[in-house]
Parts: C-alpha cells; structure tokens; sequence
C-alpha cells in the first residue's frame, strides 16, 4: 500500500512540474496626444493588436480593445491575445483611435510595431494625432 502512495504521488508531482505554453499573453499601454484639450465624455477609444504581414491584404486583427473613454489622456488599455496566433517572420502592430459619435478625432499616424516575445516594452505609448 504504501508503495502505491508513493507512486501516486511521484506520479502527481511529476505532472505538476510539467510547464504549458501560456494560453493567453497581454500587451498594456496608454494612448496620448500633444494637444491641451479636453475629451468630450462620449468619446470612445479603440485599440487594435494586427498581423500586418501582408501589404496586399487587409490586417488581421488578433485583439481589440473598445469602449467609452474613462477619464482624460494618458488613456490605459490592456489588450490580450492568444500566442498560438503569433507566427514566426510576421510583423505585427498597434494601433489607436479616437471617436465621437463615429466620427473620427484622433488616430495613430506612426506604426507601433511589437515584437510578441516577451521583449516588448510595457507600458506601449501611443500617440494619436488630431484629425482635421
């Protein structure tokens, strides 16, 4: 009996020791603007995680954060994404915008490229430009 015990328990012990690969990874960040104004309180902020390997084809979005903004600028974002998603030599990216009412206010006009290997910088800041 009690060399049972304890081959059940190598046993469970053995499987507890044994890593996954992770089945979600995040990337936070802030979205900012230069200018000195305030937000209207309906604005929304959406903030997308893309595959832009293809230039003949649109980007592939792997993770979306959207919703009212909560406050003024620096705006926070968290975005999760699977990491089986993520293929060896693809280029991947960031992008931010701000709307009112579903017209356009501030979107992202540099490319914010992540690398999705652990070495990526956190807090991501994105800075948005007004739209005129």
């Amino acid at each position: 009996m009690k060399k049972l015990s304890l081959l059940f328990l190598t046993a469970l012990l053995g499987a507890c020791s044994t890593s996954q690969a992770p089945t979600q990874a995040s990337l936070d960040g802030e979205v900012f603007y230069l200018q000195r104004i305030a937000l209207p309180p309906a604005a929304t902020l959406d903030v997308s995680l893309q595959d832009v390997s293809l230039a003949d084809a649109p980007a592939l979005t792997l993770a979306r954060q959207s919703g009212p903004v909560k406050g003024q600028v620096p705006l926070p974002f968290h975005l999760t994404y699977d990491p089986a998603q993520i293929q060896p030599g693809h280029r991947y990216a960031v992008s931010a915008r701000i709307e009112l009412n579903g017209e356009l206010l501030f979107i992202n006009t540099e490319h914010h490229g992540v690398q999705l290997n652990g070495q990526d910088p956190q807090p991501l800041r994105i800075r948005v430009d007004a739209v005129r």
